[in-house]
């Protein structure tokens, strides 16, 4: 077996196992079923769109009794709350509650006093933590870990396959990658940024060997009104869309700290720059005028066809 692909669907997005430098391909198609597996097995557990997991029941006891969580989910809680510490609060899982005011299919912008009422119920600092016990303390309020899930199983589904002896090879769940290890032959994989711009376009071609790489844009989830793009990607302080990126990749040790690191930078705004100067991780970020900003591994070009593409997070 050359090279080894499996696509299938999960968390709304296009996915695939890449698996490369094995002689058995049934052997290959059943390690990349138990990537698939366990990125399907974090999807139930935390999906807010499915009522009987622990986010949705979370959800559903706000105002009420706390509820007991498991040790996976009081790590993704704590997690949680370092990001909200290395933001300065603009990465906040209780934000989600915005989308209830924006609504991106039709077109509308919210009334000021429409994003009033759901930045009332935003607000990580209230969120109560005791031992494993974890409750929302104000009706209405919702926790949401969608800003890094795709991450996270990206990294559980990569790290599994590792332990199985995978060494070439890469888990992309819709754009965020988890490479195990490059090509059997030691070229890197190629991954291809697209244009936030131009949908068939690439405006740069990302040769990865090992590690995560993931992107947030402003062209995932977007409308446009009088001349204004109003994308998914909102500020819990004022409520509003971010403006000043189109995209932002990052590559880092990890799937989950690249998706981070992109969306606290698309958060940060005109500071962003800095923040990504300062992670100490390569970058590859479009501004609002279409100005690149890069580091390091990310100065490729666009070249030829990419083995994978990144897209920006939903």
């Amino acid at each position: 077996m050359h090279e080894l692909r499996v696509p299938f669907e999960a968390m709304a997005s296009h996915c695939e196992v890449v698996i490369a430098g094995l002689d058995d391909e049934a052997a290959g198609r059943a390690l990349a079923q138990l990537a698939i597996d366990e990125v399907r097995r974090i999807e139930i557990t935390y999906s807010r769109y499915r009522p009987d997991s622990i986010v949705s029941r979370l959800n559903a006891a706000a105002g009420g009794a706390p509820l007991v969580c498991d040790s996976e989910t009081l790590a993704l809680l704590a997690y949680a709350h370092t990001l909200y510490e290395a933001s300065d609060g603009l990465f906040d899982i209780t934000s989600g509650v915005l989308r209830r005011a924006w609504d991106f299919k039709a077109g509308r912008i919210p009334s000021g006093a429409e994003l009033a009422a759901v930045r009332a119920l935003i607000g990580w600092p209230r969120v109560e933590r005791d031992g494993p016990q974890v409750r929302l303390p104000q009706a209405g309020m919702e926790i949401d870990f969608g800003g890094f899930g795709k991450e996270y199983a990206a990294d559980r589904a990569g790290a599994l396959l590792a332990a199985q002896g995978v060494q070439h090879g890469y888990v992309n769940l819709g754009g965020d990658l988890r490479v195990m290890g490059p090509r059997p032959d030691g070229r890197p994989w190629m991954i291809g940024i697209q244009d936030p711009r131009q949908p068939d376009a690439l405006v740069a071609t990302i040769p990865l060997h090992q590690g995560g790489l993931a992107t947030s844009g402003d062209y995932e989830r977007f409308f446009e009104a009088d001349g204004q793009r109003y994308c998914h990607i909102l500020d819990p302080r004022s409520g509003r869309p971010v403006t000043w990126w189109r995209t932002v990749s990052v590559l880092a040790p990890l799937a989950v700290i690249a998706g981070n690191c992109s969306t606290i930078a698309m958060l940060k705004q005109q500071q962003g720059l800095d923040f990504l100067q300062a992670s100490g991780m390569d970058y590859l970020a479009v501004d609002h005028q279409g100005v690149i900003h890069l580091k390091d591994a990310a100065q490729a070009p666009p070249g030829p066809p990419a083995a994978s593409r990144a897209s920006p997070r939903g």
